[in-house]
């Protein structure tokens, strides 16, 4: 018998005013799939790249309710290493986005002591992508507020066939045996080793799958999903996520 996800069906002109959180209770990662930002665009006769920049104002407003609610970890899934498939000029303007969005924000992601890193092969991005991304961790690397995560040019099982490799090589040069080889020791070879794992999953558009993100990461995590398309998420409907996550109960695979 199939397993059913359980599926968040809400329109943002729907959306009510969430209840009031937890403070002791909020998720201390959450990872979201901000999809929906080329259908966002179509349905106003848009081109896609208009949708992504819409979507970059969003991430504005999200960055810093989830900082005002006391969420430790943010991921965002910024670019995928199968992004690179997709129309050069709709590649190119993604690659501009990081920059953009870094030299508007950067000054009040320091003010609010917001910590930027990334996951993901960034020496493949586009020089002028990976310096601006660069900068910001630099400048932004004695915060020790929200860390603002970006998956760039990530693949989680890019991720974990890198994290194997490492593994064997540490045992053929006689660093480990195989039976040190644990969940620990293969988490601490992955991008996230000193993150929490995610708490809560949300992705945007409908859509229900994990579009090889954070495979393993995600083992554990609550799965919350919407039909609103990115460019109109808001934080009413982040709260509402971080709400719904408050009211399931976490078993780990126990009773």
């Amino acid at each position: 018998m199939p397993i059913k996800i359980p599926f968040t069906k809400n329109k943002k002109k729907n959306t009510q005013q969430s209840q009031s959180l937890d403070a002791d209770h909020i998720p201390k990662h959450v990872a979201i799939i901000m999809d929906g930002n080329g259908r966002w665009a179509k349905k106003r006769g848009l081109p896609r790249i208009a949708g992504h920049k819409e979507g970059m104002s969003v991430v504005k407003k999200i960055v810093r309710h989830a900082s005002d609610v006391g969420v430790s970890v943010l991921t965002l899934y910024a670019f995928s290493t199968e992004n690179w498939k997709r129309p050069k000029n709709e590649v190119d303007f993604l690659m501009k986005l990081p920059i953009d969005f870094l030299n508007t924000y950067l000054p009040e992601l320091i003010e609010r002591n917001v910590q930027v890193q990334t996951i993901g092969d960034t020496e493949f991005l586009p020089e002028h992508t990976r310096k601006a991304v660069e900068e910001a961790i630099e400048r932004t690397s004695d915060n020790n507020g929200l860390i603002l995560n970006f998956a760039l040019n990530y693949g989680s099982r890019f991720e974990m066939v890198q994290a194997v490799k490492q593994i064997t090589a540490r045992v053929e040069n006689g660093e480990l045996s195989t039976s040190d080889i644990n969940e620990q020791l293969f988490s601490s070879h992955l991008y996230t080793a000193d993150l929490f794992e995610p708490d809560l999953l949300i992705r945007t558009s409908g859509e229900q799958r994990l579009s090889n993100f954070l495979l393993w990461q995600l083992a554990y995590a609550e799965f919350w999903f919407t039909e609103v398309l990115w460019p109109d998420f808001d934080e009413q409907l982040f709260e509402q996520a971080l709400h719904d996550y408050q009211n399931r109960k976490r078993r780990y695979g126990g009773i």
